[in-house]
């Protein structure tokens, strides 16, 4: 396909038009795999704080949510020792949340079922299909490389 031609226009819109609410799907098909101490939400948030430490501000940013909202998750994330607060060790002024071992812990313990419900409903595909998965997720990763905004330390 060249740049401009309208096979490439038509696969652009297809992708655009497509792969979010498909992503979606997917990720709520596989929460659904067993039974969960987190929600896809909390899964979220601690999923970003494995980067390191955010300010509720930022993650609200990154998890597209209320401020708010995330406020709220903060306190009950809290609540289950899933995450800490501390001050910024260069403005004590704010207030970082950072994942603790245990929300490590509970984040891996669903990583692992959701690849385990992964494995199982790839384990059938035909070869070709299964490296079309391969370059998929490949693609993926400079996608989101390319979406994502610098963070402000």
């Amino acid at each position: 396909m060249s740049p401009a031609s309208p096979q490439r226009s038509e696969a652009i819109d297809l992708v655009a038009g497509t792969l979010l609410a498909r992503a979606n799907r997917l990720t709520r098909l596989l929460m659904r795999s067993g039974a969960h101490e987190l929600s896809r939400t909390e899964a979220g948030v601690l999923s970003t704080l494995l980067d390191g430490p955010r300010r509720i501000t930022e993650l609200a940013a990154t998890e597209a949510l209320a401020q708010p909202t995330v406020t709220q998750l903060v306190d009950k994330l809290e609540g289950r020792r899933l995450v800490a607060r501390r001050r910024a060790p260069d403005d004590g002024r704010v207030v970082l949340v950072e994942i603790s071992d245990l929300g490590r812990e509970r984040l891996e313990e669903l990583r692992a079922v959701i690849r385990a419900s992964m494995r199982e409903a790839l384990a059938d595909l035909p070869d070709a299909e299964l490296t079309e998965l391969v370059h998929a997720a490949e693609t993926l990763d400079g996608l989101i490389e390319k979406l994502q905004p610098g963070r402000d330390g």
